[in-house]
């Protein structure tokens, strides 16, 4: 299976994980393998990796890239569901989450989460569950769907893409990526497509993919819950690529660092809640200019660090 996808910021990312012999590690979207398999390197014979995927098809490629390595533990399910996936009484020594689209699901058409090709809208990151991303267009009521389009996609036009919608479904239910595009392109003014910056559609299937997937509300939480399982000195390594998913991120680390929530009056504290972690690298790290001219999908890349107190 070919399961190609360069994993971003990978110096980055072993620099600030710092993965140690014998070390036990969670990559809570596994994708690849790309990142977990540096992370084995460095680990050796004696760590443990639990790779945790949605994805049946990454789950199955990342076995046969990682199957070399003893450590290695393949578990299908959703990373925001860390406190059932994970071994009971397993701490971990530093995990990773990478809440980018592979590059394999970008570019396997049938997937239907680019709009580059036309395929069947499904957009499932776990094939094995859920409503479709056509299921979910055909069902939703209108004003639902422009506020996902808004509120997910930053879609100035999500009003009027989501009326067009619901218009087409009428007369014949949403099938196929094409169909979305058109959508896209019969509510968007032809003068304002040819001015955008990339395709007119993207903002409207990411938002789509982010509801389909669940991909938003239940990230705070799992964030939470992660650094939980994470020993003191042990570090949560989280790489976002676009502004909601990290603004989410931000906001959670930070309420880490600072869990207070006396009035800013109060001379001292007396809520009592005490900081879990602390934010390592000054907050937001980016890619270098050498990798986003040698891998352009790590252009949009974030990674924020915490450090388990």
């Amino acid at each position: 299976m070919e399961f190609n996808h360069e994993p971003v910021m990978l110096p980055e990312v072993l620099s600030w994980l710092a993965p140690n012999k014998g070390g036990v590690f969670a990559d809570g979207t596994l994708g690849g393998g790309g990142h977990s398999s540096a992370i084995l390197k460095e680990i050796g014979s004696t760590g443990k990796l639990y790779g945790i995927d949605r994805d049946e098809d990454a789950l199955q490629a990342a076995n046969e890239r990682l199957q070399g390595f003893p450590g290695f533990c393949a578990i299908h399910g959703n990373f925001h569901d860390i406190n059932e996936l994970l071994p009971e009484g397993v701490m971990l020594d530093g995990g990773l989450l990478d809440l980018g689209v592979s590059s394999y699901q970008l570019d396997t058409p049938e997937r239907g989460f680019s709009f580059h090709n036309d395929a069947p809208l499904d957009m499932r990151m776990d094939r094995s569950a859920g409503m479709t991303a056509a299921d979910w267009l055909n069902t939703m009521p209108e004003k639902e769907i422009a506020s996902v389009l808004y509120d997910f996609g930053e879609e100035k036009w999500s009003a009027r893409i989501a009326h067009i919608i619901v218009e087409r479904r009428a007369k014949k239910p949403l099938a196929t990526t094409s169909d979305l595009v058109a959508c896209v392109d019969a509510a968007v003014p032809k003068a304002v497509r040819m001015k955008q910056d990339g395709h007119p559609a993207r903002r409207t299937f990411q938002a789509v993919r982010i509801a389909v997937n669940d991909e938003i509300v239940p990230l705070e939480k799992a964030l939470n819950d992660w650094i939980m399982h994470i020993r003191a000195g042990g570090r949560l390594c989280v790489l976002t690529f676009h502004s909601i998913e990290d603004r989410i991120v931000k906001h959670a680390f930070q309420k880490m660092q600072n869990p207070c929530t006396c009035p800013p009056q109060f001379p001292v504290c007396v809520c009592g809640k005490k900081p879990i972690a602390k934010v390592m690298g000054g907050g937001a790290i980016k890619p270098t200019k050498e990798e986003i001219e040698r891998n352009p999908r790590a252009h949009s890349a974030t990674l924020r660090v915490v450090e388990r107190l």
